[in-house]
């Protein structure tokens, strides 16, 4: 796919359902009992895994309305799940396996296997196997701690689990299992964690507590979801208002947009940058598990470089490449520390980050779990990205996207892996380029 620079960048920004807020959306109402509705699901291969998995095992969900991605789940509890007769393909999706692991850990009698693409099957998932293993469950990784994993349903025994990472998609895999645990089954995490799970659990008449450094949940059922919309993909929206920021003539905006503050890191990120980033909060309830929501404007600034620390990288972990990028059209040195977890996402995403910013002729510095990052003052200023291929990584993809529209131009190599997460991008871009 071929990127160059447009002279000019306006309108509103269009971005797909909040990836995240989907795949729990789709298997906590496969897992009430009764019928869910909501609108706004992602259209991502990612989230169409999911529901490709709950299908396998015995759960009627369909797409009543492909358009505003209105969905109906006709759940019911895991006791009543299937085993599926074929491992489960998980595809390029992390999410689905570390989340579905959780569900079906606690699934008792239903017996499965996860597997995934190459990607996938790099990725760590003793995180998720072993806390829930230590709670009852039995669940198989390979012998480097990989899937595919091996499960044999479990009604668990409850207790306590301390995750090393932290990481929100192990968290609500414990807290998933635990619904139809022997007993309460609590789970501190080292640094606070996106929250989708809980509020969608609260939502549902879970019995669910707050700690200071996670939650407890104790066994029960759960109510259908009630009506609302998804709202739209922060990490999305991250490109879309870096277009906005990065070109010299831009002002790009976008709708509805998730602003859960543990997902709006790298909003605080780019106000200590001096971006032009304005944030307008819509009326609470409207979406799903009162998630919050609102419109976001990006328009043409000049950036100065700053520091991400090691506590701030978990609110912003999906947009750091992208904060990169505006590190590397910044005046100054920025310096992203904490960065280990990059290294096992879709791809070494630390190194390549620092591939891409090479490429475009920028300074970098690139350690164990750090980049150093010596900005060129403006996108204006970047070497044409000639033919870059970020494998089976969707968000590289795009930061290259972002990198030719602001640039110099790029051509992207096998595009198709942005259709995991955001396959409408092109047509999105469309509405707010002006050549």
């Amino acid at each position: 796919m071929q990127f160059e620079p447009a002279r000019r960048l306006a309108g509103h920004f269009a971005v797909p359902g909040d990836k995240s807020i989907s795949h729990r959306a789709l298997l906590l109402a496969a897992m009430a009992t009764g019928s869910s509705e909501f609108t706004g699901l992602s259209a991502g291969q990612d989230v169409a895994a999911t529901a490709a998995c709950l299908g396998e095992l015995g759960i009627d969900l369909h797409c009543e309305d492909a358009a505003t991605g209105r969905w109906r789940v006709h759940g019911v509890p895991t006791q009543a799940w299937r085993s599926p007769v074929r491992p489960l393909d998980c595809g390029n999706s992390g999410t689905t396996m570390r989340l579905l692991c959780g569900v079906l850990a606690g699934a008792p009698g239903v017996r499965s296997v996860l597997a995934g693409d190459v990607s996938v099957s790099r990725r760590p998932m003793r995180r998720v196997a072993d806390p829930l293993n230590l709670l009852g469950a039995r669940v198989a990784t390979t012998d480097t701690g990989t899937a595919p994993l091996a499960i044999d349903g479990q009604r668990l025994a409850g207790g306590t689990a301390r995750l090393a990472v932290a990481s929100a998609q192990v968290k609500s895999a414990l807290l998933l299992a635990g619904l139809n645990a022997a007993g309460p089954v609590a789970v501190h995490e080292p640094a606070p964690t996106r929250d989708h799970t809980e509020r969608m659990l609260r939502a549902m008449g879970a019995k669910l507590r707050q700690l200071p450094d996670g939650a407890v949940i104790e066994p029960g059922t759960l109510a259908p979801l009630p009506r609302a919309a998804i709202p739209g993909d922060p990490s999305a929206a991250a490109f879309a208002i870096a277009l906005g920021v990065l070109h010299d003539d831009a002002d790009i905006a976008v709708r509805s947009v998730c602003l859960n503050p543990r997902r709006t890191g790298w909003l605080a990120v780019l106000a200590r940058m001096g971006a032009r980033v304005q944030v307008a909060a819509d009326a609470d309830g409207a979406m799903i598990a009162n998630e919050p929501s609102g419109a976001l404007r990006g328009r043409s600034s000049a950036l100065r470089a700053t520091d991400v620390e090691p506590a701030e990288v978990p609110d912003c972990v999906d947009e750091l490449p992208i904060l990169a990028l505006c590190a590397a059209a910044a005046t100054g040195v920025s310096t992203l520390r904490g960065l280990s977890e990059l290294r096992v996402k879709e791809s070494d995403r630390l190194a390549a980050t620092a591939r891409l910013l090479q490429t475009l002729g920028v300074e970098v510095t690139a350690g164990p779990d750090w980049l150093r990052i010596g900005g060129v003052g403006s996108a204006r200023n970047w070497r044409r990205v000639g033919a870059y291929d970020p494998g089976l990584d969707h968000r590289m993809a795009l930061c290259a996207a972002v990198a030719g529209l602001c640039g110099d131009g790029a051509a992207v190599a096998n595009w198709r892996t942005t259709d995991s997460s955001w396959p409408g991008f092109a047509e999105a871009l469309r509405a707010v380029t002006m050549q």
